[in-house]
């Protein structure tokens, strides 16, 4: 009777550049989440409907969330293959990579959007004192400043996911031994 040999591959992830990574990925999903579930609370509140960039914004920031807490108990079991880490990373940079054209698109658009009026009717018009106009303009400069965020970490996430695709892929190839 035959023996049977298990031979297990070991992975060598580089350790700080992982949780650095899984840190900074965690903070640009939560927030982009965060942010565009408010703008669908707001929306909701005004009885305005829904741009679709909304809801899809907040499904591939609680992806990524979900990716990551699917990575970090890979980890404790020390299970993180490259192949898992380069397919999920990949269709999570595309899903990203979708959400940050169509904000910037919203955000920088050619007529109407969102930065020029923000221009036009906050930034340009400040109030101050104690009254309702400087309460409106905190809130709609808060809503602003919003969007600038939302986009910057979706900048900072489909970066990161790049990073993650060829750090994966240099793993698999036993480059960090």
């Amino acid at each position: 009777m035959a023996d049977i040999v298990v031979v297990r591959r070991k992975y060598h992830w580089p350790e700080v550049q992982l949780n650095i990574w899984l840190i900074i990925m965690l903070a640009a999903a939560a927030t982009v989440t965060g942010i565009f579930a408010e703008f669908i609370t707001v929306q909701n509140q005004l009885k305005v409907g829904i741009p679709w960039i909304f809801p899809f914004n907040v499904a591939i920031g609680a992806l990524a969330i979900v990716f990551i807490i699917l990575m970090l108990i890979l980890i404790g079991q020390r299970m993180l293959l490259p192949g898992i880490v380069i397919i999920g990373s990949f269709i999570l940079f595309v899903l990203w990579l979708t959400g940050l054209i169509e904000t910037s698109i919203q955000l920088f658009g050619p007529s109407g959007s969102v930065n020029a009026n923000c221009q036009n009717y906050v930034t340009n018009q400040q109030f101050s004192g104690q009254s309702i106009n400087t309460l409106a303009w905190l809130e709609q400069n808060n809503i602003c400043q919003c969007w600038k965020a939302g986009f910057s970490f979706l900048v900072i996430g489909t970066v990161f996911l790049l990073w993650m695709i060829i750090m994966a892929w240099q793993v698999n190839q036993d480059q960090y031994d």
